[in-house]
């Protein structure tokens, strides 16, 4: 057994406490043969720290595309070639799609809208569609909006949204290659003011943008210090007319190690597959991951992307005998 091994047992399964950069690395440069054993390892954690529950969630999109800012990733730019072209959703359709999920046994749903920030427009639009949901759907109610001011936080939580999304997407070191229109410290002030308002903070990002396996490891130990309730972890998805859109896929060796390597940096944070997963691990490796630290998952399609049906990720947490998290009657 390596050593790195010997002491995340020791450390995180037994005393809870994450590895730090230097551990996460020396985790995401084990060889293959390892594989399986940081995978077993990372799933004892993860039922030890989290239990067997697992968080479904669907997400929407408010408003699609036409975006200012030049994510490299992203085709919802307004600044690439890409075909995604600017779209609002109504408060009729909002309800439909938050009741079309919570039919498939989801707890959270998210409105997302690919935005710098939000507008007064915008503002507007998510106090109706969260009304709207609030009194017809049984489930919570979180959000995406881009980077907020302090009073847009304050409104957020006296709608009743319960937890905001906003990720650093890599790493400090790596974000200028990935982002220019904005730097990493406005995406990590806002995550401060949710954090300090009360809402749960989900933050995560996407591996496969380029980053060396050591901006990796600093990307976790970011996320570890930020301590954030849930991490979603996205595998690049290609998009044809972005900066990023020839790179290649994460190969799936490399994405379960990182999915271990994240769960044993923090080890009570929610993990959640988000975009991605579909091409880079297949149905073999979401099972994988699923028993390598995994403990949420967004079910359906992405924002521009195609996800797995539903049906398929319930029925594979059923054939692992993870039950879907209830919907907490506190929040």
């Amino acid at each position: 057994m390596p050593e790195i091994l010997d002491q995340a047992r020791d450390q995180v399964l037994h005393n809870g406490v994450g590895l730090d950069e230097a551990g996460v690395l020396a985790v995401l440069n084990l060889p293959d043969e390892h594989l399986s054993a940081t995978l077993q390892l990372a799933h004892d954690v993860r039922m030890r720290w989290c239990g067997p529950e697992v968080e479904v969630e669907g997400i929407v999109s408010l408003k699609t595309g036409g975006c200012p800012e030049d994510c490299h990733f992203c085709s919802q730019s307004g600044l690439f070639t890409s075909p995604v072209r600017s779209v609002w959703l109504d408060i009729p359709s909002l309800v439909k799609a938050a009741k079309q999920t919570a039919a498939t046994g989801a707890t959270e749903f998210c409105i997302v809208a690919a935005v710098r920030g939000p507008d007064d427009r915008l503002m507007k639009q998510m106090r109706e569609g969260v009304a709207a949901i609030r009194a017809e759907v049984d489930i919570q109610v979180a959000a995406s909006l881009g980077m907020l001011t302090q009073d847009q936080v304050d409104e957020l939580v006296d709608m009743g949204v319960h937890r905001y999304n906003h990720n650093l997407e890599t790493c400090r070191s790596y974000f200028p290659n990935v982002v220019t229109t904005h730097s990493w410290e406005e995406r990590w002030e806002t995550l401060r003011m949710v954090r300090e308002s009360g809402m749960e903070v989900c933050c995560g990002g996407i591996l496969g943008l380029g980053e060396t396996v050591e901006q990796r490891a600093e990307f976790a130990a970011q996320l570890a210090e930020l301590d954030p309730h849930e991490v979603p972890l996205n595998f690049l998805n290609p998009r044809p007319g972005t900066p990023l859109g020839d790179r290649p896929v994460v190969e799936g060796r490399d994405a379960l190690r990182a999915i271990a390597a994240f769960r044993l940096a923090m080890p009570r944070t929610i993990l959640r597959y988000a975009g991605g997963r579909e091409i880079t691990l297949g149905d073999l490796g979401t099972r994988d991951g699923l028993l390598g630290g995994i403990n949420a998952v967004i079910v359906g399609n992405y924002l521009t992307t195609l996800g797995r049906p539903a049906t398929d990720d319930l029925k594979l947490l059923d054939e692992l005998k993870m039950p879907v998290k209830a919907l907490s009657a506190t929040l």
